[in-house]
């Protein structure tokens, strides 16, 4: 079973994906770009396209009922790792220890333009 997680927060699919899909308790969150859902607009410095991106991150988070502490793996898309020290430090003040696991990658384009790209996996429970 698949549960669609739609949130008017953030901004909408641009393409044939959903925002987010549950199943057996984990949350696949969709790579979030820098549009603000209200105005459509894009920020244009790196650590504004960032915190755009978190506050994305965070509304599709909400809708679900989970927060970053339930986060265990990120993946970060940059158009530039020049950009890396900016965004990392954006990213770092919306989590706590433990953090979850990353990959940070260069990629040569971003859809609408966008500078950095972000998806997450979160679960509802820590089973051990």
């Amino acid at each position: 079973m698949r549960n669609i997680i739609q949130t008017d927060k953030a901004p909408q699919a641009i393409g044939p994906y959903s925002q987010a899909i549950e199943t057996a308790g984990t949350v696949y969150i969709s790579g979030q770009i820098p549009l603000n859902p209200e105005t459509g607009e894009m920020a244009e410095s790196i650590t504004e396209q960032t915190e755009q991106v978190m506050k994305n991150l965070t509304a599709i988070l909400d809708e679900a009922g989970l927060s970053f502490d339930q986060v265990v793996k990120t993946t970060i898309f940059l158009t530039s790792l020049d950009d890396f020290a900016a965004v990392n430090e954006v990213y770092g003040r919306h989590l706590s220890e433990p953090y979850p696991a990353r990959a940070t990658v260069e990629i040569s384009k971003l859809p609408k333009g966008a500078n950095v790209e972000i998806e997450a996996v979160a679960v509802r429970s820590f089973n051990m």
